[in-house]
C-alpha cells in the first residue's frame, strides 16, 4: 500500500474525516435507527418490496451462515450480482463480518471474473445463476471455497443454502485503516485494476457524498450497478446512513423509470450525463417528469457544456463533480454555486481534499477519501507519491476561486500528424449541432497522418447525422483549428458502455480500425 504520510493521518483523525467506525459499524447504527424504512428492487426477474429490518435480518443470517463455514474478519468475499435484495444482504452480511469486499459488475464475461478472482483468491462468492449475458459458470469458482449463488439448482451452491437459522447478532471489531474493499476498475482499460479502500476512507466517502444532496431531494431511484462500488455506496450505504428508502433496478431503461417517477415518487439525483439524456429525450417524458430532476448532480463521465446548458434551459439545477475509483470525490460544485461554477467547471475541493497541478497541468490530488492503492505494487510506486499525492493522468486548470476544470485527459489524445488533439475540445463542438444528444470524438486510422478525427454521433428521434460539411461549419463558426476538425462521422443507436455508462472510447477505436 501507498505511503501515508503521519502528518496527513494525524489531521484527518482531528478534523473528524477519518473514525473509528468500520463499515459494518455505519450499516449496523443506520438499520437500527430506521428499520421500518422501505427496500424496494424494480426487476422484471427478482422484484421485491420490504423494510431495512427484513434485509438486515436475511444479512445477518448469511453472516451466520458463513462465520458458521469458518469466514473471519479480514477474508475476501467477491460478490457478481444485479441489484437485487441479495446483493444487498451480501454486501452487509461481509461488512458486518469484517470481511474485505470485492464488488464484480455483473456485465463482466468469464476472462474479467477468472482474473480478478485469481487476483484476490476469494473465501466466499456470490453470483447469478443467470442475468442477461451473465451466465454463472462453475468453472470459473472450481477453487474459491464457499460458493451462494442466487437461483441456482445446485444445492450445495445456493445462496438461500447459506442461510443460517438464526442471526449473527453482533458486528465484528477490525481496524478501520485496513481493507474493507477491493474495487476494479470497470472495464475501460485491458486489465482491470484492483483499488483498495479502507472502512475510513470510504467512511469519509459516504459522508462526502451524502452531503452534496439537497435537502428536499426526495427518494432517489438508483440504476448504478451495485457491483461498481461508487454504486454500491451510493445505493446500500449511503441511504441506510441517512435513513431514508432505497429504491434499486436491474435494468437502465428510461420509460420504466419516467413510469416509476410517477407511481413510486422517486427521482434521479443525477449521475453519467446518459442516464439524464437518455430520460428527456424519452417520448413519454412530460413536465411533471422534470419537476422531479430538478437536482442532478452529474459526474462519472464528462459533462460537456451544452448538454449543461440544454437541462438548465430545461428550469433543472445541474451541478458537477469529479471523482475517480482511487479518489472519489475530489471537487464538486454546490447546488446553490453560481451557474458559471455549476455549469462550466467540475468543482472546488470537497471538504478535507487538496488539489494542485504539475508545470505540464496534470492534476494531483490527495485527501482523507483516497484510496490506499492498487493490488500491484508497481502500480502504486508509479501513482502515488511519499508525500500523498495521487497523479489523475488528467490536465485541468484552477481558477482565482479554486474551482477545477477538467481540460484533457492524458490518455484521450488524438495526434494528428505528431499534434494532440483534445478529444474534449472537439466533443464541446459537435453537442452545439442541433439534433446531436451525445457525442464522441476518437482517433481513426489515416495513412498520411496517422490519425485524425472521427465525429460518432448519437442522435435525438427523428433527425440525421449531419454532414461533413455541415459541420464544418460550426467547427469554422467556433474558431477550432481545422485539423481538430472530423474527418469522418457515423451515427449510432447507442455507445458500447461500461457498467457505469461511461463510453468506451477503446471499443469505438478498435471498431474503426477495422473497417
Amino acid at each position: 500500500m501507498r505511503t501515508i504520510p503521519p502528518e496527513l493521518a494525524a489531521r484527518y483523525e482531528e478534523q473528524g474525516w477519518w473514525t473509528r467506525d468500520s463499515l459494518g459499524d455505519l450499516l449496523a447504527r443506520g438499520l437500527a435507527s430506521a428499520p421500518d424504512t422501505t427496500f424496494r428492487v424494480h426487476s422484471d426477474i427478482r422484484p421485491y418490496s420490504g423494510t431495512f429490518r427484513e434485509v438486515e435480518l436475511v444479512a445477518r443470517r448469511l453472516a451466520k451462515g458463513l462465520q458458521d463455514r469458518g469466514i473471519e474478519p479480514g477474508d475476501v468475499v467477491a460478490l457478481q450480482l444485479p441489484n437485487w435484495m441479495e446483493a444487498a444482504a451480501a454486501f452487509w452480511a461481509a461488512s458486518l463480518l469484517g470481511t474485505v469486499v470485492v464488488p464484480i459488475v455483473h456485465t463482466y464475461g468469464s476472462r474479467e471474473v477468472g482474473h480478478i478472482v485469481d487476483t484476490v483468491r476469494p473465501k466466499a462468492f456470490f453470483g447469478a445463476e443467470c442475468f442477461g449475458n451473465l451466465v454463472y459458470d462453475p468453472a470459473v469458482y472450481a477453487d474459491v471455497p464457499i460458493v451462494g449463488v442466487v437461483g441456482g439448482s445446485d444445492p450445495h451452491r445456493n445462496f438461500d443454502a447459506l442461510l443460517a437459522d438464526e442471526p449473527v447478532p453482533t458486528v465484528a471489531q477490525v481496524d478501520p485503516a485496513g481493507p474493507a474493499v477491493v474495487a476494479f476498475t470497470s472495464g475501460t482499460t485491458q486489465v482491470p485494476k484492483g483499488v483498495v479502500h479502507s472502512h475510513r476512507t470510504l467512511g469519509c466517502e459516504t459522508r462526502l457524498m451524502a452531503q452534496r444532496f439537497p435537502d428536499d431531494l426526495g427518494p432517489l431511484i438508483n440504476a448504478a450497478p451495485i457491483g461498481h462500488f461508487i454504486g454500491m455506496l451510493s445505493a446500500l450505504l449511503v441511504p441506510v446512513v441517512e435513513g431514508v428508502s432505497i429504491d434499486i433496478t436491474d435494468v437502465w431503461n428510461p420509460g420504466r423509470i419516467l413510469n416509476l417517477m410517477t407511481t413510486h415518487g422517486v427521482s434521479l439525483g443525477g449521475g453519467v450525463p446518459y442516464y439524464v439524456t437518455s430520460l428527456i429525450d424519452h417520448p413519454d417524458c412530460t413536465r411533471d417528469h422534470l419537476a422531479r430532476l430538478r437536482y442532478l448532480g452529474m459526474g462519472g463521465a464528462p459533462v460537456a457544456a451544452p448538454v449543461a446548458e440544454r437541462l438548465t434551459d430545461l428550469g433543472l439545477t445541474v451541478y458537477r463533480s469529479y471523482g475517480s475509483t482511487e479518489h472519489p470525490s475530489m471537487t464538486a460544485s454546490h447546488w446553490r454555486a453560481p451557474r458559471s461554477k455549476r455549469l462550466y467547471t467540475d468543482g472546488a475541493p470537497q471538504p478535507g481534499v487538496e488539489i494542485r497541478l504539475t508545470e505540464d497541468g496534470e492534476i494531483l490530488s490527495r485527501g482523507p477519501d483516497l484510496c490506499l492503492g492498487y493490488l500491484d505494487e508497481a502500480l502504486t510506486s508509479k501513482m502515488f507519491d511519499d508525500d500523498g499525492w495521487y497523479r489523475t493522468g488528467d490536465i485541468g486548470t484552477l481558477d482565482a476561486e479554486g474551482y477545477l476544470t477538467i481540460t484533457d485527459r492524458t490518455t484521450d489524445l488524438i495526434i494528428r500528424g505528431g499534434e494532440n488533439i483534445s478529444a474534449l475540445e472537439v466533443e464541446e463542438v459537435l453537442l452545439t449541432v442541433p439534433g446531436v444528444t451525445e457525442a464522441v470524438a476518437v482517433a481513426a486510422p489515416d495513412a498520411r497522418l496517422g490519425e485524425h478525427v472521427a465525429a460518432v454521433l448519437r442522435l435525438q428521434p427523428g433527425t440525421t447525422a449531419p454532414s461533413l460539411e455541415d459541420l464544418c461549419v460550426y467547427f469554422a463558426d467556433a474558431g477550432l483549428a481545422k485539423q481538430k476538425w472530423p474527418q469522418e462521422v457515423h451515427a449510432v443507436d447507442d455507445f458500447p458502455r461500461s457498467p457505469s455508462g461511461k463510453v468506451q472510447k477503446y471499443k469505438i477505436r478498435e471498431s474503426l480500425a477495422e473497417r
